[in-house]
């Protein structure tokens, strides 16, 4: 290992942090003012923070255009109050300097499912906060650096756009990702959705006169949750634990809400979003099946749109779809999104097998008999260790 490769001795001024020495080579590219012959290149500095504590994350992530609400520091604070994972991430910015570019990590440490560096937990996407094309790399290199010299299990970076070169990266898992753009007016909007699947339902639940709520109260949360325990035994899945979405709804400081779908006093479906700048995104949803006809879930999602645009909201980014899901894929094709591929990557190559989603793939026929009260403290028990 060359010496611009090794962790740097001597202590950062913030005693927090931890440096790391970029490669030379690449990292010369940018800096186009060290290109001089007369001027050796002078390589970057990698620190480590902690994203909670330094002030200047918050900055970073209302001003860079790749910043989703998985960077933000509720979905952080809620992912360690919750499951108790460390947030880090990585930066070029000394210690004082202002945040231009950074990759956000949390440190996931499970006796049952190994101790592993992940970009980011139950988030469907982390974009790594770049400026230019070979800072992917450079982050991506130090990730693995730390995999192999503390003996963490694995890393796993989960980018919408950039694409790692490591030859040691593999892909472990793809799925379908849908964005629907907001810029049109709402007419031009409700006019490209599907008439059958999604016009025919927003006008049922008028007909039906379904009762809309959305906020972070106590009642909504525990409405959301009783709908979440039915749809997820319906899969064969337990629930994230309830103390997961109440994190959310806490940290999020509002960027976090519910909204509920009432068939006069009974609650039919239910989706969690979250605010984030120019976007809205749908991150949870839940029904009651037996109500599937009179159009909850797609009233929900139309009054999500209507406040985006109300909002001047851009996109609504209506998340990840397994590809063995065709149902929800059409679901998400119909209201207009645009679809494109999500690939998660990581290193070392091959770790792809070793997910601890497994966990629970061999016990969805027990799940799909089981209690809600016993579903819901499997999932508490279960969810730490998945992430």
């Amino acid at each position: 290992m060359s010496p611009a490769e090794q962790i740097a001795l001597d202590a950062p001024p913030d005693a927090s942090a931890v440096i790391f020495k970029g490669d030379e080579a690449s990292t010369s590219l940018l800096n186009p003012a060290h290109h001089s012959s007369s001027v050796p290149p002078r390589p970057r500095v990698l620190v480590e923070i902690d994203p909670l504590a330094d002030q200047r994350w918050k900055a970073l992530v209302r001003d860079h255009p790749q910043a989703s609400a998985f960077h933000q520091i509720g979905w952080l604070k809620a992912l360690n109050v919750c499951y108790g994972y460390k947030p880090v991430a990585l930066t070029f910015a000394a210690p004082g300097s202002p945040l231009e570019s950074a990759l956000v990590f949390c440190e996931v440490k499970s006796a049952f499912t190994g101790n592993r560096l992940v970009s980011l937990p139950f988030s469907d996407h982390c974009e790594p906060l770049i400026n230019h094309p070979d800072e992917i790399d450079l982050f991506v290199r130090t990730l693995t650096k730390k995999v192999r010299e503390d003996g963490w299990k694995y890393s796993e970076i989960r980018p919408i756009d950039q694409t790692p070169s490591g030859r040691d990266l593999t892909v472990c898992h793809s799925y379908c990702f849908h964005v629907l753009g907001l810029q049109d007016s709402e007419e031009v909007i409700f006019r490209r959705l599907h008439k059958d699947s999604v016009q025919r339902k927003i006008r049922r639940a008028e007909r039906e006169e379904l009762c809309y709520q959305e906020g972070t109260s106590e009642i909504l949360l525990d409405h959301f949750y009783k709908l979440m325990i039915r749809t997820r035994r319906q899969k064969g899945l337990p629930p994230q634990p309830l103390k997961w979405f109440r994190a959310l709804l806490t940290c999020m400081e509002g960027n976090a809400k519910i909204r509920v779908a009432y068939k006069d006093q009974t609650p039919v479906a239910s989706i969690l979003t979250i605010s984030a700048g120019k976007r809205v995104v749908y991150k949870y949803g839940c029904s009651d099946s037996r109500f599937t006809n009179l159009g909850g879930t797609a009233m929900l999602f139309w009054r999500t749109i209507q406040e985006a645009k109300a909002n001047g909201q851009e996109e609504f980014d209506m998340g990840r779809s397994n590809f063995d899901n065709p149902g929800l894929i059409i679901f998400k094709d119909r209201w207009g999104a645009q679809r494109r591929t999500l690939n998660y990557w990581h290193y070392p190559a091959g770790s792809a097998s070793s997910r601890p989603e497994s966990l629970i793939k061999h016990a969805k026929r027990m799940i799909s008999i089981m209690p809600g009260r016993t579903l819901a403290i499997i999932g508490n028990l279960l969810y730490r260790h998945i992430g």
